[in-house]
């Protein structure tokens, strides 16, 4: 009996260390594919008119600022409580090296933690308009910042 102890002790104890480090160890997330060239191209083919960019705006209201908060700023409550760190699309460097096209694919197919995306729930000329509306956020700081 005492010789299954001297074994069982040892085993038990290494079972616990090799638990207490993998607990240390977090699961790697797989790498981004990059945005296909052709789809990088794209050039917004709509011209945005008031009432479509009304349109983008109570989309956005309802998808996308829990997460990319009201102005833009990447401070929506659902963010926060993700501890993720999203772009504030109200400074004009955090987008200008996305290309119209790479905004309407993340818009239409999702991007990291952005599950889905508005590709099966909306038409191109709402994700266009979109992709105007988020430009624009950066805009508007760029002008305030001008004015004397």
């Amino acid at each position: 009996m005492r010789r299954s102890y001297y074994f069982a002790i040892p085993v038990l104890a290494c079972s616990l260390g090799i638990a207490a480090a993998r607990q240390g160890d977090k699961p790697k997330e797989p790498a981004e594919a990059p945005i296909p060239a052709a789809d990088a191209a794209k050039q917004n083919p709509k011209k945005t008119t008031p009432e479509g960019l009304a349109e983008a705006k109570k989309l956005y209201g309802y998808h996308c600022a829990m997460c990319h908060g009201k102005t833009g700023d990447g401070k929506g409550d659902l963010a926060a409580d993700m501890k993720l760190e999203l772009n504030d699309w109200r400074d004009a460097n955090s987008i200008a090296k996305l290309t119209d096209g790479e905004l309407f694919y993340i818009i239409t197919n999702g991007r990291g933690k952005m599950t889905g995306g508005e590709g099966d729930r909306t038409t191109d000329q709402v994700r266009w308009n979109l992709v105007t509306l988020v430009r624009s956020y950066a805009k508007k700081d760029t002008e305030q910042a001008a004015k004397p």
